[in-house]
């Protein structure tokens, strides 16, 4: 087995969307290039069978998606994608018989979260209609999230919010029962098949501006899962989308030396003690909700 479930690499960090649960990266507009791509699958494919295309930035938006999934399936590694969805009618004849994509995670609560972002129905249309068309010619999984559920809001405003778009999914797939009285937050629902659902409270990105807690606590970060944002720098997770924890760049440094660096022992070795040694990683949500015990 190898060490990494999944390697996120950033293809850019530019977006088509401005969401307000998500913070605009102060990192400076890029996109990789194909060659830088190439030589970062190099050098992670002997870690990890599996390529995450974003951390922060619309991985769809890229022009050479098409070149970087044929660059993973030649390489012995399959793809998962995170996309907002407004831009799958451009894309889909770039990603969708491409043999290394394995996944797509469409991002639904992304609409609501912008302003002027169009029609809604033409915004799930186009999704539904993408996804039919994954089912008849690919072996594609599709995963509809709707992460923008309030634990201080009441249920009655939370079925509001997301009302058109579930009542959408039952009808083109002629769900029998209401996925609302179904879906258990944090936990996914099959619809059909290859095709999952799954409702969870709004996240809070780590910021190095809010209190930190007692940091007691176990993360996968650098276990099962590690990123490397689009200018090659190594951070431990998805989450530090500005880089902060910065472990080394693989552009100067081998992937492989990286990982054999103090630091990045540091907070392995710390969180086998259940402790976050780093400033970020004590002001982090996700150690918060999912990493107290292992």
């Amino acid at each position: 087995m190898k060490q990494f479930k999944k390697v996120y690499i950033e293809i850019t960090n530019v977006c088509n969307l401005s969401c307000s649960f998500c913070p605009t990266t102060r990192r400076k507009p890029q996109f990789m290039s194909i060659d830088s791509f190439s030589f970062v699958l190099d050098q992670v494919r002997p870690y990890t069978d599996y390529i995450y295309l974003h951390v922060k930035g619309e991985p769809l938006l890229h022009p050479h998606i098409d070149k970087f999934l044929d660059l993973c399936y030649e390489k012995g590694l399959r793809v998962n994608v995170t996309t907002n969805g407004t831009l799958i009618n451009e894309a889909k004849d770039k990603i969708i018989m491409k043999p290394a994509l394995r996944q797509i995670n469409f991002s639904l609560h992304s609409f609501d979260g912008n302003q002027n972002t169009g029609s809604k129905d033409e915004y799930i249309d186009n999704i539904l209609s993408f996804i039919n068309e994954a089912k008849e010619k690919s072996e594609i999984l599709i995963s509809l999230r709707l992460w923008n559920l309030e634990e201080d809001k009441l249920n009655q405003e939370e079925r509001t919010r997301n009302q058109a778009i579930l009542e959408a999914i039952e009808k083109e797939f002629k769900l029998p029962y209401k996925i609302q009285e179904e879906v258990i937050p944090g936990r996914g629902i099959k619809i059909s098949d290859r095709i999952y659902l799954n409702q969870d409270y709004e996240f809070q990105w780590p910021d190095l501006n809010v209190e930190e807690d007692d940091g007691v606590g176990f993360c996968y970060g650098l276990r099962n899962q590690i990123a490397i944002l689009v200018n090659g720098t190594v951070v431990p997770c998805c989450l530090d989308g500005e880089g902060v924890i910065n472990l080394g760049n693989v552009n100067t440094t081998s992937f492989t030396t990286i990982l054999m660096d103090r630091r990045t022992k540091n907070i392995v070795d710390g969180f086998s003690r259940r402790e976050a040694v780093e400033e970020l990683c004590r002001k982090c949500g996700y150690r918060k909700k999912f990493g107290k015990s292992k």
